[in-house]
């Protein structure tokens, strides 16, 4: 049987979004096999319940807490959490400063870990280095040295990989590594540093290295962890602390480079020269203006220091993560934070960084599971609201447009197959949980939805009643209704774009389903309830406009038309309408 020339273009569109659900469901179906996604979307905390964390304020020697440090760390940790999706956790206060965090699920250790950390990224010059043991006191016939290890670098085209067991190094944001450590000496005890004889020039001066800090470094043992808690980072001064793995210690000049000099920070996996992934997860940091000027001053004067005095810290909690040396100068305004990263602690410290350091530290004094606040009687109940709306929907379609109506409910049938699929991948992809507010998101969405449906049918009905043929009526009126579709949907995503943006909670929710409906909308309408109406206009039953099609003429009131089989006008209809013009 031959294919009607005219069904070519709308069977294309219509195989496209055949291919679309096909690949969703794919790709749906393969990370909930062999990945860790689930086939049905997660429920927030109010419909599933979760985890309740109090934090504790962590306090080092006299600090003192103050409400203002208790609502910006309040303010901080709600853009840490959902920065990790839309989660819809919930943040508040208790007591004096502690600090209450309720989180659907379970949450894991790095999560947990992320909110108690203030997340203060500092960069400081080193001026020593030695083990991680107290070292013994220098004597006159002379001093341990360290034993030479790798160092990682910082270059403008390449990242040196970390020693084994030492945290990320940084470098410029490049490519994955291409070369191997080179072996670097470290300093001798600080005994060999030579002694402060004048004002420091520059914060890679030895002249920083005073006999307190000398006792401090001597003294300063990384295995106690209380040892390491009672460190101070003041930016101004030099300090004397450990790297995070416990294997080194260092004294540090004061910080050059500060976490609010940070503009972003972003977790990926390291692209190779090829363009390929090498599985090594970095974190990007971009700065601003000011941070890209004092990376780019302090790089360049250490390029050309002796080791270990051409090395930089970068200090995260009071804590080294890496030393790598300089061997260029780094004024491109990024740079990449590699190592012993998972996907998951990659992500954690570049939310960490991006969202602003806590004004102090926090431990986590209890984790609690909750019950839902609402439960599964709400979501039964919001899904029967959502399930009658529907078939008042289909009711209105079935009587208003008669068999027309079932183009109105196949296109609902795939707007919500397609919506679905794409709830159920952000819920593994972008950590999107459906609360009650989402659901009612979606609900409002059918009516939404529906409406773009009806705009079309009455164009094409319109256009019928003005005496076109229907072929030609589908697509006149596709092009009228079209303006309009876009238009409306574009004011509904607007809309929800900024009460997404601005709204906290679980409003969020709802904006966040009733952008994704929106687009959803469009998808639906263009690939597949135009292209459908298209095959339907070449068909007897609605091109002979039936009575029951919906498209009936004489029911519309069209003007002296009537159609001849697939959506043609008879040469006596034409000449009758013409007569009726000339009298």
């Amino acid at each position: 049987m031959a294919v009607n020339p005219y069904n070519r273009g709308p069977l294309r569109t219509l195989s496209v979004l055949v291919l679309l659900i096909v690949g969703l469901y794919g790709l749906l179906g393969a990370v909930s096999t062999w990945g860790t996604a689930s086939r049905t979307p997660k429920l927030g905390l109010d419909l599933s319940g979760g985890t309740e964390l109090i934090l504790t304020p962590k306090l080092v020697g006299k600090q003192a807490i103050n409400q203002g440090q208790v609502t910006k760390a309040v303010d901080i940790i709600r853009a840490r959490v959902n920065g990790s999706g839309i989660t819809e956790a919930e943040v508040s206060t208790q007591g004096v400063g502690d600090i209450v965090v309720s989180l659907p699920g379970t949450p894991d250790a790095a999560t947990v870990a992320s909110l108690q950390k203030s997340s203060q990224l500092r960069m400081r010059a080193v001026l020593v280095t030695g083990s991680a043991a107290p070292t013994p006191a220098p004597t006159s016939t002379g001093t341990p040295t360290t034993p030479a290890t790798s160092t990682p670098k910082a270059t403008g085209t390449t990242t040196t990989a970390p020693k084994s067991g030492f945290p990320p190094a940084l470098s410029a944001a490049t490519t994955a590594p291409t070369a191997t450590p080179t072996p670097v000496p470290k300093a001798t005890s600080p005994s060999a540093a030579p002694k402060p004889a004048a004002k420091p020039t520059n914060a890679s001066d030895p002249a920083w290295v005073t006999p307190q800090l000398e006792a401090e470094f001597v003294a300063l043992n990384c295995a106690n962890p209380k040892s390491v808690e009672a460190i101070v980072d003041d930016p101004a001064k030099p300090m004397v602390t450990c790297s995070s793995d416990g294997t080194e210690k260092f004294i540090l000049g004061p910080a050059e480079v500060q976490g609010d000099q940070i503009a972003n920070a972003t977790s990926d996996q390291q692209t190779t020269q090829n363009g390929s992934t090498s599985g090594v997860w970095e974190v990007v940091l971009n700065f601003n203006g000011a941070g890209t000027t004092a990376f780019c001053n302090v790089t360049s004067r250490l390029v050309s220091l002796p080791s270990p005095r051409n090395q930089f810290g970068i200090v995260l909690d009071n804590q080294v993560i890496s030393a790598p040396v300089a061997e260029a100068s780094l004024c491109a305004g990024t740079a990449s934070i590699t190592g012993n990263f998972t996907a998951t602690s990659a992500k954690a410290l570049a939310d960490q960084l991006k969202y602003g350091a806590l004004p102090m530290s926090f431990t986590l004094q209890t984790a609690d599971q909750i019950s839902p606040t609402l439960g599964s009687d709400q979501l039964s109940r919001g899904l029967l609201a959502g399930g009658i709306g529907l078939l008042l929907v289909v009711a209105y379609s079935l009587f208003q447009y008669r068999a027309l109506g079932f183009v109105t409910i196949s296109s609902l049938l795939i707007a919500a197959l397609i919506t679905y699929g794409l709830v159920t991948l952000f819920s593994w992809s972008q950590g999107f949980r459906m609360t009650m507010a989402g659901v009612t998101g979606l609900i409002v969405s059918i009516g939404i939805v529906a409406d773009s449906f009806i705009l079309y049918f009455e164009r094409v009905r319109d256009e019928v009643r003005d005496g076109r043929a229907l072929r030609a009526a589908v697509e006149t009126g596709w092009g009228r209704a079209r303006r309009t579709i876009l238009i409306s949907d574009g004011v509904n995503f607007l809309a929800a774009a900024v009460l997404y943006t601005l709204a906290a909670s679980s409003v969020r929710g709802f904006a966040f389903t009733l952008m994704l409906t929106t687009i959803v909308d469009i998808v639906v309408v263009m690939l597949f309830t135009h292209p459908l109406l298209s095959i339907l206009a070449n068909t007897k039953f609605f091109g002979q406009g039936h009575k029951w099609s919906g498209l009936d003429p004489e029911r519309l009131g069209a003007r002296n038309v009537t159609y001849a089989g697939r959506g043609r006008v008879t040469i006596a209809a034409r000449r009758a309408a013409a007569e009726g013009n000339q009298s």
